[in-house]
């Protein structure tokens, strides 16, 4: 199945949804995306960076650094901070790291009138099958 196939099946599974987003990290990029909405594409770019920042900004990976080094880790690429929940005037946004490659993330957006608990749970399945793509 295609990654646009897969982001609007799972839009449709997640309580709620407007939007989903799959970002590359590394570079910044919104590899897919399906919206409710259309949106400039300023405003994609803008969330695709603000993932990147959420989970590799340089506080973030500072804080990473110094958990290793007080817990005696070697330094590697692994990463703390797996899932981020962002509360919105209107929107409920959660973030979540890819487990097959820490360098990608999926993006969810719901309204803010959604069940936390369901938007969770079904946004970590969903995260399965859009690594599968």
């Amino acid at each position: 199945m295609s990654l646009d196939t897969v982001l609007s099946k799972v839009q449709q599974e997640v309580p709620e949804c407007v939007a989903v987003g799959y970002v590359d990290m590394s570079t910044g990029m919104l590899l897919g995306v399906k919206t409710l909405d259309s949106h400039p594409q300023e405003v994609l770019d803008l969330v695709a960076a603000a993932t990147a920042d959420l989970f590799q900004g340089k506080s973030v990976t500072a804080i990473e650094k110094m958990f290793r080094k007080s817990r005696g880790q070697p330094e590697d690429a692994r990463h703390y901070f797996n899932e981020i929940i962002v509360f919105s005037e209107n929107l409920l946004h959660t973030f979540l790291r890819s487990k097959k490659s820490s360098g990608h993330a999926v993006v969810f957006v719901c309204r803010s009138t959604a069940n936390i608990g369901m938007v969770l749970s079904k946004s970590r399945v969903a995260l399965l099958e859009v690594e599968k793509a």
